[in-house]
């Protein structure tokens, strides 16, 4: 083969893997993420611990959406860039592999509009039709501005409705009590330690799980004698789920209807398996 031909073949070769990466992003299905706009979290008397998402809460799982061929698309409460909890740069979160989390470290940092998230209410304005699933990484941030938000609801109530896959990991799911008719009261009794009582919850009866007492009261005991407003598993608890845990540190994932549910940092991988799984078996 002459050298014309072989660069005529090459050439097209190029051409073709690109029209079908184009066409590939074009044909993607989209991911929601929502994330925390927050970094500062009200304890107990008042002080406020500094945090954000967690590194591998938020990377892995959105490492293996885009590896699957999702696009993801980054929302906020306020369409601000979200922070990393500092404490979960840590490469004991990846199997002490100090080249795996500088990885992932990129991948998030590549990620469109990261910077520049939109905001929730930009979402709903845009529609949710165009989502095939929503996730919510954890870190102790959603407490503060996911838990109690009603766009948060209105975003969650879709995803229900129309059973779509909605997966979230740590202290994520926490942002699933704001899908009842009043998360701001509900969320104030709860730390106030007065009657709390759920109503309308939309995931009233679901089999989840969260970041368990035992592990909370670990974090906790790193306050220096500082308390937490209230501990999560007990707000879902008493809200009406049905809640499931493994030993402490210990990777568990439940799966209800469209709710996939990771109970800790070192649930992330687990976690994206199962939302991969349940947003293809949607797609057939």
């Amino acid at each position: 083969m002459s050298l014309k031909k072989i660069a005529a073949v090459f050439a097209t070769a190029l051409s073709l893997t690109a029209t079908s990466a184009v066409q590939a992003q074009e044909n993607s299905e989209q991911i929601l993420v929502l994330l925390s706009s927050e970094t500062q979290m009200q304890l107990a008397d008042g002080s406020s611990y500094e945090t954000g998402y967690y590194l591998n809460e938020f990377g892995v799982p959105a490492d293996e959406l885009l590896k699957a061929g999702y696009e993801l698309v980054l929302a906020t409460p306020k369409g601000n860039a979200p922070a990393v909890d500092k404490n979960s740069v840590q490469a004991m979160y990846f199997g002490d592999d100090e080249a795996e989390m500088a990885r992932i470290q990129e991948v998030i940092a590549n990620l469109e509009g990261i910077n520049d998230t939109h905001t929730l209410k930009e979402v709903i304005e845009q529609g949710l039709d165009q989502y095939s699933g929503v996730f919510i990484p954890g870190g102790h941030a959603p407490l503060i501005d996911l838990a109690n938000n009603e766009d948060v609801r209105t975003i969650l109530q879709h995803f229900h409705e129309q059973s779509k896959p909605t997966a979230a990991i740590c202290h994520g799911p926490i942002a699933l009590l704001s899908a009842q008719q009043s998360p701001v009261e509900y969320e104030q009794n709860i730390a106030q330690g007065a009657e709390a009582q759920a109503t309308d919850w939309l995931y009233e009866g679901y089999s989840m799980t969260i970041f368990s007492n035992p592990e909370e009261a670990t974090f906790e005991g790193s306050l220096n004698g500082k308390k937490l407003r209230y501990y999560p598993a007990k707000a879902m608890a008493t809200a009406g789920s049905k809640m499931q845990f493994a030993a402490d540190w210990q990777p568990n994932v439940v799966i209800d209807r469209e709710l996939i549910t990771g109970q800790n940092p070192f649930s992330d991988k687990q976690l994206a398996s199962a939302l991969i799984s349940a947003l293809q078996q949607r797609s057939k």
